[in-house]
């Protein structure tokens, strides 16, 4: 069965970038249809409020910039930023009648710390705007005449739209609608698009059996990681991360993940150091573990004298071998600085987001594909990556108001 519609812009993706963008365009009187491959839309927004919904950040404006990478990367995303700063959003978000609140780290919750109450409320605005929502509609690509690809259940449609924006997400949790299926598509329009690599995201790093199947998940607290980048850029952070049986993860090793990334994409494996006591300096540490222990063992004198246990000590006892743990002067060393090797990222599909997808090289200043004229992309298709807490986000919907602010100026320019 095939079929043709003929809508004034459609929307491809109902995530937080597409339906921002139907916003923008149905405030402005313009009849939008939205279409998402799922049974229901916004599964990976909801998905991601699960455990708390961090919507944005509070910290201040010219330092939220920062977060999105070094100086060109942020540049790429400042205009949709400044479309949308947090303060802006927070005000959205009160529009729809969800209050928030900033939490002790400064990122920004809905006082019910879930997505789906927002969610509900945005999709019955949009409806009372007129926006018509479509689901179980998969974009195919373009027909050989320009029109947008879509399989349903009834089969084929193809539709001509005055204008389109594409927001169909990176290719983490694919599970929820972003498979990355429209990489292809893309590419045959000979379009710049960066490999897509995990973003916020777990590593692989070689444990002991011993290690992996007595402490797999355990939580590593109060721990400082230090980093220093191929550039010789250094940072360390204090936090606390996960031992996993293939690696490390956790919202510590998530700050970290694009640099850690790139050093493996460069060297083929990268290592940062842990200090598994940040509140106590080096020469404490050494006063401390050189203290005579007399009958007690070692485990139970780290324990007493420095309050390493657990799945801290265990990670001693994996990199030191047993005629260096008893020396105080390595002990001490590495309790401040224990260097732990990472060679691979965890697969795409279990990151929290993507890096990589359409460069801004292809993009005009409205977020218009340049060799597709009247086409815009939106959210995490384009190339940029964000940390946690609440940046991912703000960027998705910022740059959804700014592609639906963009089609507005095509519309306006191409019936005039």
């Amino acid at each position: 069965m095939s079929d043709s519609f003929t809508p004034q812009v459609a929307i491809i993706g109902g995530g937080p970038a597409g339906l921002m963008a139907a916003e923008v365009l149905s405030s402005a009187g313009v009849q939008v249809d939205v279409y998402d491959a799922m049974p229901s839309l916004g599964r990976k927004f909801l998905q991601a409020g699960v455990g708390g919904m961090n919507i944005t950040h509070s910290e201040a404006f010219d330092t939220f910039c920062t977060r999105y990478g070094p100086p060109q990367a942020q540049a790429q995303l400042q205009a949709a930023l400044e479309q949308l700063p947090p303060t802006a959003l927070r005000a959205w978000v009160h529009g729809l009648g969800i209050d928030t609140f900033v939490g002790s780290s400064g990122r920004v919750f809905p006082t019910e710390m879930k997505a789906a109450p927002l969610l509900r409320a945005w999709l019955h605005r949009l409806r009372s705007d007129g926006v018509r929502l479509h689901v179980r509609h998969r974009w195919l690509g373009w027909s050989e005449d320009g029109g947008l690809r879509l399989a349903n259940r009834e089969g084929e449609i193809t539709l001509y739209p005055q204008a389109t924006v594409l927001a169909l997400g990176g290719a983490s949790w694919p599970q929820l609608g972003s498979d990355a299926a429209w990489v292809t598509y893309l590419q045959e329009k000979t379009l710049d698009i960066a490999t897509l690599q995990s973003a916020n995201c777990g590593f692989e790093a070689t444990w002991s059996a011993h290690l992996k199947d007595k402490f797999s998940g355990a939580h590593i607290k109060s721990v400082a990681l230090s980093f220093t980048d191929p550039e010789g850029l250094s940072e360390t952070r204090q936090g606390e991360m996960v031992l996993s049986a293939h690696g490390v993860e956790g919202s510590l090793i998530y700050a970290f993940s694009r640099r850690l990334r790139e050093t493996i994409n460069l060297h083929g494996s990268a290592t940062f150091t842990l200090d598994l006591a940040p509140g106590r300096d080096a020469e404490r540490i050494l006063a401390e573990v050189s203290h005579p222990r007399g009958s007690r063992s070692l485990s139970s004198h780290l324990q007493s004298r420095v309050g390493i246990s657990g799945v801290k000590a265990a990670l001693l006892h994996e990199c030191l071998t047993k005629q260096q743990m008893p020396d105080p002067n390595t002990l001490a060393a590495m309790i401040k600085a224990l260097p732990i090797t990472v060679h691979a990222t965890r697969p795409i599909a279990e990151a929290i987001s993507t890096a990589g997808g359409v460069r801004f090289t292809s993009l005009d200043q409205n977020l218009m594909l340049k060799a597709v004229p009247g086409v815009f992309v939106a959210g995490e298709m384009m190339d940029w990556e964000a940390p946690t807490g609440g940046y991912l986000l703000n960027a998705c919907f910022a740059t959804g108001k700014l592609a639906g602010s963009g089609v507005l100026e095509w519309l306006a320019r191409t019936k005039s």
